[in-house]
């Protein structure tokens, strides 16, 4: 028989993590100082989260509802649900309005109020008629129920659902602010993790804390260190160290070697050339070249990505990544000469 110890020590890392109150959210200092004063006074409006994944949207409304309501009232004052559920028409007609319909019997103290509380998270999966039913019910049953609407993008948002809801932006996290929770996890789970490992997993998250959590689970699974080449592995990205031996080959060598090195070092290490064009955007920006050469490889990459969605020939959009890079060199050599030019003295 599962003890209840069994079954919390078997949940995911980022699920048997995952902060309950406020005080142990690390970011979004202000949105939770603001959302703390509502509560309190008892006047929280229709709420509004977007931002990208992992960024602790979430996590932040049901420690809102977890301070909001005392534990056994949590089941029949909460309603939530996700992009998993079917959320059309007929669910914002049905589910929605029945759960609004009915007034919490619930009597209001500290810390206690009378509405309920609805969490539509991934909003971005609503259709656009289920979107304008919702409107209507915001507005009809404010009396019994609040929303919290959570997405990623606001755009995908009617207009009229966001006029009618307080909107909080959370912003991809700091690493300063990753790095005590990756810490604790560390500790709490008696990982070994050398600093250059610690360094790749905040590279590889780009603000997202899910992402940190995950791949540390993954690593700490399949390693015994979690280091930089044991996390780029576990992912199936090719190293920083990799990726400066192609940039230099595509700057210093011919196409032809070019073509047959990075075939060795990217197809016949699994890697995929999405993820090899993501990294040398980011290399292109650091490279010091003229803008010309540099608008040359960013328009080049960007065909080779829009090529690779519609599902072409990773060879063949491979030869347009070395033919970018070949075009940049030419700009770079007619700069230069024309630089030269310029310092020669003239003649009198």
């Amino acid at each position: 028989m599962l003890t209840a110890k069994t079954v919390v020590s078997n949940l995911p890392w980022v699920e048997k993590y995952r902060p309950e109150k406020f005080n142990e959210l690390v970011a979004h200092e202000q949105v939770v100082k603001t959302l703390t004063r509502f509560i309190d006074n008892g006047s929280l409006p229709h709420l509004l989260f977007y931002g990208p994944p992992g960024t602790g949207k979430t996590t932040t409304v049901l420690a809102a509802a977890r301070k909001m309501y005392p534990p056994a009232k949590l089941a029949s004052m909460v309603l939530e649900l996700n992009a998993s559920d079917d959320r059309g028409i007929d669910v914002v007609r049905n589910a929605i309005v029945t759960f609004a319909q009915t007034r919490g019997l619930q009597a209001s103290g500290a810390g206690q109020l009378q509405f309920k509380l609805v969490i539509l998270d991934e909003a971005d999966a609503m259709t656009k008629d289920a979107q304008n039913a919702l409107r209507r019910v915001i507005e009809k049953y404010t009396d019994n129920v609040r929303f919290c609407i959570i997405c990623n993008y606001l755009a995908s948002i009617i207009p009229a659902i966001q006029s009618r809801c307080t909107r909080f932006r959370f912003a991809p996290l700091d690493q300063k602010l990753i790095v005590p929770r990756l810490e604790h996890i560390v500790s709490a789970e008696n990982i070994q993790m050398t600093a250059d490992g610690r360094k790749a997993l905040l590279t590889v998250s780009n603000g997202d804390m899910r992402t940190v959590i995950n791949t540390l689970q993954s690593t700490a699974m399949s390693f015994d260190t979690v280091s930089e080449t044991s996390v780029y592995q576990c992912i199936g990205q090719p190293t920083p160290d990799e990726m400066k031996q192609v940039v230099a080959c595509l700057l210093n060598e011919s196409a032809k070697t070019c073509m047959k090195t990075i075939k060795s070092k990217v197809f016949d290490n699994g890697y995929a050339l999405q993820d090899v064009v993501n990294h040398l955007h980011d290399i292109v920006f650091t490279m010091d070249i003229p803008d010309e050469a540099m608008s040359a490889i960013i328009t080049g990459l960007g065909v080779v990505e829009q090529n690779l969605a519609s599902g072409c020939s990773n060879e063949t959009q491979l030869a347009a990544v070395v033919a970018a890079f070949f075009e940049a060199k030419t700009l770079c050599a007619k700069q230069l000469k024309m630089d030269e030019e310029m310092e020669e003295p003239m003649e009198i």
